[in-house]
């Protein structure tokens, strides 16, 4: 069997009295993009600077493209690329003076630093702005150009984390298409996220992790499961009608109905059966209740924490506020 990309066992690692890393687990099977998701602070970026080498574990192990993180690092910066929180690129260049930069930077001779340059940019559509300084880029730009700068060694392995943060929709979408374009090519992902949604566009499984350990994984659907999967959702006009409703849909509900008198709102499991939510509209009707909404509700992060951990995903900012070494892509 194919070894994996990147694996890891029982790391812990510690900053004075917080633990980010509390016997954390993971593995990404060759070729396949792994989603990780979790609060601030559950201690993703933590786990990402061990396993480029940024960081020491203080326990446990873990190995990227084969090699250990502990003794064999300079094997693993040459096979893999990171793409942090934040774009690693020096505005007073242009796009293009940045790839060319670190392609030299990473011991490619300057003729072929410059060809991959400029094939990155075009395959990024950054090739318009290839000429331009960087400080005049948009955020999504910004973040295209960083994801560029880590694919200029052909890495085995990329280390996407939280890529889309602070990007609005538009810039998010067109990051995530050149994300499917990079693992189409058969690179290996480790993607964290704090965006349920972008673990269920991206990856092929989801690891969540919360207080410095793995809670829970598998895909998407399988994890939005654990919490009921979708809900139908009815949102009264008249508040104080939810005895009423509540009596109109508690055969349909299978007692799973549940009420919020705060707003008028009732909701219960859908059960993968569309036809209950016809039921639904049915029975309102026929008992006289006007709605301001109803729907099928998917669930959300919150939802999947919530099952999870007793808790919403509220950050837990201590253990990656902690100081720690910066990200380039080597």
């Amino acid at each position: 069997m194919t070894a994996p990309a990147v694996e890891a066992h029982g790391l812990v690692k510690r900053f004075g009295e917080t633990t980010a890393l509390d016997g954390f687990d993971l593995e990404v099977p060759t070729g396949t993009v792994l989603g990780l998701l979790g609060p601030n602070g559950a201690g993703k970026t933590t786990a990402v600077h061990i396993l480029t080498t940024l960081s020491r574990a203080d326990e446990g192990t873990a190995r990227v493209a084969g090699f250990d993180v502990a003794t064999e690092g300079a094997r693993i910066r040459s096979r893999i690329g990171l793409t942090g929180q934040f774009a690693a690129i020096d505005e007073h260049l242009t796009g293009r003076e940045n790839l060319v930069m670190v392609a030299q930077l990473s011991g490619l001779p300057r003729d072929v630093a410059r060809g991959r340059a400029d094939d990155l940019l075009d395959r990024f559509g950054l090739s318009d702005a290839g000429g331009r300084a960087a400080r005049g880029y948009s955020g999504g730009m910004r973040r295209r150009l960083d994801l560029a700068a880590s694919l200029v060694t052909s890495p085995e392995v990329v280390f996407l984390d939280e890529p889309t943060t602070g990007l609005d929709p538009s810039s998010r979408f067109a990051l995530w298409e050149v994300i499917r374009e990079v693992v189409a090519l058969g690179t290996s992902v480790l993607l964290t996220t704090q965006y349920l949604e972008e673990a269920d566009e991206l990856a092929d499984d989801i690891l969540v992790m919360n207080h410095g350990r793995g809670i829970a994984q598998g895909t998407a659907a399988e994890l939005k499961d654990r919490v009921g999967g979708e809900t139908i959702v009815v949102e009264l006009s008249d508040p104080t009608a939810l005895d009423r409703a509540s009596d109109a849909l508690r055969d349909i509900a299978g007692g799973e109905l549940h009420t919020d008198p705060r707003n008028g709102r009732l909701s219960f499991p859908a059960k993968g059966d569309r036809a209950r939510l016809a039921a639904t509209v049915r029975a309102l009707d026929d008992a006289d209740l006007d709605l301001v909404d109803l729907g099928l509700r998917r669930p959300s992060l919150d939802d999947v924490f919530l099952e999870l951990t007793g808790e919403r995903a509220v950050a837990d900012e201590a253990a990656d506020d902690v100081a720690q070494p910066t990200g380039g892509r080597r």
